[in-house]
């Protein structure tokens, strides 16, 4: 473990102006949304959709801190043969990759998640350190409603999350936690909030246990946020004055940073919200963005798959980059969208 490299990784990913592109969706996630615009899915067409926002250059220098990949595009190089990689840190962004193998149904536990990846995940952190990566990501998935989650469903997530923390520091790969408190379904903002300080306040709990070094991590949480059915959703100042509330009272003054994700939030409520979070005034770590839909959505419309649209879909991407930056810094507004 290199606890300097660790400390310095995480600081940087989290720095206060850019965020963290989340570009790690699985080949058949992938698929479906380049099915949502009549682009075929394949392995050269998924490289040259992510070499066009890696070569985005306001954006990428400006903005983006640091890249999520998935395995496949961790290997790949660009048309001219510049590997991938090389292509996000020449841009001054750190490259990361995404570890876990995905949410699987839970025993005994109808209708709840836990994520797999941990057996082998030693060597293959070897490997990715060797292949330029610098962090890594892994996803838990906590379903929520009236009865859920159950206390062996967070147990169980919130020890793998620490377990797999713990085997990134071991190869000085900085790790980002992410427990996903899905926003599908009618909970409201006080259910979410319920819910998410159990869940955080567990995890911290293994983290300590197993010997994480907070200082050299990242925090990827949901906003504390209404479901998408819930027939009253809170707005933009309440879903910000209760995130920041909720991970004040969970969330060491260690962590450097926490990158939220998105969360099925359209692109402007989760850069509104975040905005309207460090407009408040100082917090202990730094809110930061890590997102994948709300950054890609726009290029990916403008794209549709048309090499001729190639200006058109940077242009979108550096449009949605710099105004999540601006949301880092409490000052972004929506007349800005325009």
């Amino acid at each position: 473990m290199n606890i300097d490299e660790l400390c310095q990784t995480a600081t940087a990913m989290v720095q206060k102006g850019k965020g963290i592109l989340a570009a790690d969706e699985s080949t058949g996630t992938i698929k479906k949304r380049f099915d949502s615009i009549g682009a075929e899915s394949t392995p050269d067409s998924r490289r040259d959709w992510r070499e066009m926002l890696f070569r985005s250059g306001p954006a990428m220098s400006q903005s983006i801190s640091g890249v999520i990949l998935f395995d496949e595009t961790l290997r790949q190089s660009a048309v001219d043969g510049t590997p991938l990689v090389e292509l996000i840190r020449n841009t001054g962004a750190i490259p990361g990759i995404k570890v876990d193998m995905g949410a699987q149904d839970m025993a005994n536990f109808a209708g709840e998640k836990i994520t797999a990846g941990l057996d082998g995940l030693r060597h293959r952190m070897k490997e990715y350190y060797d292949l330029g990566a610098r962090f890594a990501k892994w996803r838990a998935v906590i379903e929520i409603d009236a009865e859920r989650p159950s206390m062996a469903c967070v147990a169980a997530n919130c020890h793998a999350l620490a377990r797999y923390a713990a085997i990134c520091q071991e190869a000085s790969i900085v790790p980002i936690v992410e427990p996903e408190v899905l926003m599908d379904g009618g909970h409201d903002l006080d259910r979410c909030y319920e819910v998410t300080e159990g869940t955080l306040k567990h995890l911290y709990m293994e983290l300590f246990t197993q010997g994480v070094m907070l200082e050299g991590t990242v925090l990827k949480p949901n906003m504390i946020i209404s479901g998408k059915k819930c027939n009253t959703r809170a707005g933009v100042e309440e879903v910000a004055e209760a995130t920041v509330k909720c991970l004040k009272s969970s969330v060491p003054a260690s962590v450097p940073g926490v990158a939220f994700l998105s969360g099925g939030q359209s692109d402007l409520e989760a850069t509104a919200h975040l905005s309207a979070m460090n407009a408040g005034g100082a917090l202990p770590w730094n809110l930061t963005f890590s997102y994948g839909r709300a950054l890609q959505a726009a290029p990916l419309a403008a794209w549709c798959g048309k090499s001729e649209n190639h200006d058109a879909t940077q242009a979108a991407f550096n449009h949605r980059a710099k105004m999540n930056g601006l949301a880092t810094l409490g000052k972004w507004n929506e007349g800005m969208e325009g």
